[in-house]
């Protein structure tokens, strides 16, 4: 076996394989998600749902500028990992029973590996998806900055393992393929994160639609333009930086990087981004679902 074969397997120093997901041995166990599935569920709480670097801490920003007033005015030092805690890492040790209502929660959960209250339509999920190229490369960069994930150098064995599912949460396809066929167990809401990136606003207008939440204009001018990408960055509450050394390592880059569409054009050869219409066009040929491949592609 040539010692790139090799390479395509993770390290289970960084994953574990769990029911067909990739987890973090050094952050949650086994147990612990099999544990999920008996989760009680609030009429009350919202779940983020996404497939890692899609979009999650944007929503959760977005999530928190929402319902909290002090997050919006910045008279609360609340960071979005306590607002909008993990679910399936509780890398706070947050008693999540007895939090007051509406509890927030994200997470990169297949559908059958969440609660089973939630697959009875009990609360609210929001589904973010991104382009899976923009995702890839997003990933690939993070990999090389996160503590906690296994660094892979060459872009081209990790786009291979990305394609193989063997990357934290697995595959991408299987995620979201999981998710859109099994909406109908899930009071759902699916959103984009290109039409985020090209109407926020819009986007900040469904999701209170959806949560049945009131803002007033003032309000909702707050959260727009708290929730922008470079806002975001120098957010200490929101950009996750205070997790450095934890998560991060030091000095290195920042969990936030570009925040655009299309960038994976900056990184993939042509025979790569080839390679990678094969794949997706064989697993993805029966779902109606269209991506966005580039910010002035229609939406």
């Amino acid at each position: 076996m040539s010692e790139t074969e090799l390479t395509m397997e993770p390290s289970e120093e960084f994953l574990i394989q769990h029911k067909g997901i990739y987890f973090q041995p050094h952050l949650v166990t086994p147990e612990y998600i099999d544990l999920l599935e008996d989760f009680e569920i609030r009429d009350s709480d919202v779940f983020v749902v996404t497939f890692p670097k899609s979009g999650t801490v944007w929503t959760q920003n977005i999530l928190s500028l929402i319902y909290h007033e002090g997050h919006r005015d910045g008279t609360e030092n609340v960071q979005i990992a306590d607002r909008v805690p993990w679910l399936e890492y509780n890398i706070h040790n947050i008693d999540y029973v007895h939090r007051p209502s509406p509890r927030l929660f994200a997470t990169h959960l297949p559908y059958y590996l969440v609660p089973r209250d939630l697959r009875n339509r009990r609360a609210k999920v929001i589904y973010v998806a991104r382009n899976p190229k923009d995702v890839v490369v997003s990933y690939f960069h993070f990999s090389s900055l996160s503590v906690l994930l296994e660094t892979i150098p060459d872009f081209n064995i990790f786009l291979e393992r990305f394609l193989a599912g063997k990357v934290l949460a697995g595959s991408w396809f299987n995620h979201i393929r999981g998710w859109y066929t099994h909406k109908d167990d899930f009071n759902i809401l699916f959103l984009t994160y290109e039409e985020m990136k090209k109407d926020l606003r819009g986007t900040v207008l469904k999701i209170c639609r959806f949560l049945g939440k009131l803002l007033n204009e003032k309000e909702l001018d707050t959260v727009v333009e708290n929730a922008t990408f470079d806002k975001m960055k120098t957010d200490p509450r929101a950009n996750y930086n205070s997790m450095e050394g934890k998560l991060l390592e030091r000095g290195k880059g920042h969990f936030l990087r570009k925040g655009t569409v299309g960038d994976w054009k900056n990184t993939m050869t042509v025979a790569q981004s080839e390679r990678f219409d094969n794949v997706f066009n064989e697993k993805m040929k029966d779902l109606s679902s269209k991506f966005t491949w580039d910010i002035n592609d229609d939406i």
